[in-house]
């Protein structure tokens, strides 16, 4: 889930292959959305340090580990995409790999020098301290209930008082509610969790991630890793720690994390957390203008952090008229609604827990 209960990769393009984008959006946005989400991380680089962001911004890449021939396959076709549009991308072998992971599971790695980590909360947070530096007015604890037009201008409700403005930007992705039900109709909810482990011994972390790369698999059900500064081992994977599913994935990650990295010993966990990802039907972001002067980007698949802030400062040049609905990286589109919703989220969140305890049984 984003807004800061996410892995914490800033991660450089989509699930969707490179070549694959100008085929589904023309190449046009298809080029246009390459070239703007291959330089996401780098904004977001930039706007850390310019607000200087205490977020625990980590620079060196990160690595997409391989699970077998299979997801091996899939690096070398991902690698070959990027590095023949110029990126700073390298393809590693098993013991490449080994070296930057420090385990042998992983039969290669691609290995993204424009990517990082962050801690996603402190980053958003900072953003909200630079935003009210900068004459901006924050209301927490304020749901929209409602928006309506009144002589030309939005008035939108709360429950405690109304807002009137010439625009809105609809932000809220997998949390959207009313007045835009149909944002969030368009979105399947994919339950993510992440565990932190106790700060871990300084030899331990010696043997991992020694470069403090961020990290996460190839498989279906996949796991992301990365270290946060305080020497925590932050673990993770699809599911919801609620119900049945807060058992089984617990005891999945202790086990998987002791056969990754089994110098760490008994895994203790020290803090845990989950929140919701909205994937669309074609794993791409929308953009959507849902009534005169309503806009707003959705549908993140788990790659929010450099495309939703990249895609901030374009809605905010779009707002103040510096640029036109035809310059941003993606065309207007009208959300649709997923078919068998419910049932797809109920799917995948009993998928995630069937698979974990397979993993915990062999």
């Amino acid at each position: 889930g984003g807004s800061g209960r996410n892995v914490g990769l800033v991660n450089a393009g989509m699930w969707v292959m490179p070549d694959d984008l100008p085929g589904v959006l023309g190449h046009q946005y298809g080029d246009r959305l390459l070239d703007v989400l291959g330089n996401a991380p780098k904004l977001v680089f930039e706007i850390i340090e310019k607000h200087r962001i205490a977020c625990e911004v980590e620079k060196q890449g990160t690595l997409h580990c391989a699970v077998g021939k299979k997801g091996l396959k899939e690096l070398e076709d991902r690698y070959e995409q990027w590095a023949r549009r110029g990126a700073n991308v390298k393809l590693l072998d098993a013991q490449e790999t080994e070296a930057k992971v420090g385990t042998k599971a992983y039969s290669g790695s691609l290995l993204d020098l424009r990517a990082g980590t962050i801690q996603p909360l402190a980053y958003v947070r900072g953003l909200a301290h630079a935003a009210v530096a900068a004459g901006a007015r924050i209301f927490t604890g304020s749901p929209v209930t409602g928006a309506s037009e009144q002589n030309g201008k939005w008035v939108v409700k709360t429950a405690t008082g109304t807002v009137t403005a010439d625009w809105i930007v609809v932000a809220t992705n997998a949390y959207t509610n009313v007045p835009w039900p149909e944002v969030r109709a368009e979105l399947v909810h994919l339950p993510y969790f992440n565990m932190a482990t106790k700060p871990l011994s300084d030899n331990i972390k010696r043997s991992i991630l020694p470069e403090r790369q961020g990290a996460w698999d190839t498989k279906e059900v996949l796991s992301s890793f990365r270290f946060d500064q305080q020497g925590r081992l932050v673990f993770g994977s699809v599911g919801a720690l609620r119900n049945t599913g807060a058992s089984v994935h617990k005891a999945w990650a202790k086990k998987s994390l002791k056969r990754l990295f089994p110098q760490i010993g008994e895994v203790e966990f020290e803090s845990e957390w989950y929140g919701k990802i909205g994937m669309t039907n074609d794993s791409l972001p929308k953009f959507h203008r849902l009534a005169r002067n309503v806009v707003g980007f959705s549908g993140y698949n788990g790659r929010g952090i450099a495309p939703g802030t990249v895609f901030g400062k374009h809605l905010a040049k779009l707002v103040s008229g510096e640029i036109g609905e035809a310059d941003l990286p993606l065309p207007v589109s009208d959300p649709r609604e997923q078919s068998f919703r419910g049932l797809r989220e109920a799917y995948y969140e009993a998928g995630a827990q069937v698979a974990h305890a397979a993993e915990i049984i062999i």
